[in-house]
């Protein structure tokens, strides 16, 4: 199966950038969809930014369109930068690998996630 180990997280203050990182093992030749979720307390986990790495497509969520990018490799890796954060930006996000194509916004779609990582921004 594949595997998906994250980094990076932590604490900033709001308008600074900070960066994910995600790294697949396993058959990962099976995943061509890769993205970020994320989930706040009390509310849903929700799709923030996605990547068909065989073409390096990206797809955002409007609330974060412009403000972060998703970066991945043929080998089911993926980063995710983020930039001018805010504070409704906290949450535990989770980087994701899925077998459709191009990379779908609901959860179900995934088979494969990371073990969650907290970004916190004060204010």
């Amino acid at each position: 199966q594949v595997i998906l180990v994250q980094s990076g997280g932590g604490l900033v203050q709001a308008g600074d950038s900070l960066s994910l990182s995600c790294r697949a093992s396993g058959p990962t030749y099976i995943t061509p969809s890769v993205a970020w979720f994320r989930q706040a307390p009390g509310k849903d986990r929700e799709f923030i930014a996605g990547i068909k790495t065989p073409t390096s497509k990206t797809y955002y969520a409007d609330d974060v369109q412009g403000r972060f990018t998703i970066s991945g490799d043929a080998g089911g890796n993926t980063d995710l930068h983020m930039t001018s954060l805010k504070t409704e930006d906290p949450a535990i996000y989770y980087c994701a690998a899925s077998t459709v194509v191009p990379p779908p916004k609901s959860v179900e779609a995934y088979a494969y996630w990371g073990q969650g990582t907290q970004v916190s921004v004060s204010s």
